[in-house]
């Protein structure tokens, strides 16, 4: 990633697979988070979302201390929707979430991640959603 000033928008410190550069390339395996769901989900019905981060250290010194995630859905003229925001203690709490959802739309997960030493850290994926 490039270097910013202080005055750049907020999206633009956010580190993705594609954007990361420099030193942060060597953090993208261990900081970006991954998400496991259905490509496709039955409008309705209840289906599991994990987030995961790592292998990652879980010092006082260095951890996942926030994993957020949102959803942008397709047709929503206000987005993104905070789905769960979950602080993580060092050395007590893995990096991992799990959620349960109900969709009537589809849209993209978006899931970032906050490592007390590298920043932000963000992954999307595409939801579909059938009736």
């Amino acid at each position: 990633m490039e270097t910013v000033s202080c005055m750049e928008p907020f999206g633009k410190l956010i580190y993705t697979p594609e954007s990361a550069a420099g030193e942060a390339i060597s953090k993208v395996e261990s900081h970006t988070p991954r998400m496991d769901f259905p490509d496709t989900v039955t409008s309705g019905k209840p289906f599991e979302v994990r987030v995961t981060v790592g292998p990652h250290p879980n010092t006082v010194e260095h951890s996942i201390r926030r994993i957020e995630v949102y959803f942008y859905e397709d047709g929503r003229p206000f987005n993104p929707i905070l789905l769960s925001s979950v602080n993580l203690a060092p050395q007590y709490s893995e990096p991992e979430v799990r959620l349960t959802l109900k969709l009537s739309k589809g849209g993209t997960l978006y899931a970032l991640e906050y490592c007390n030493l590298h920043g932000l850290w963000e992954a999307r994926r595409e939801v579909k959603v059938s009736p």
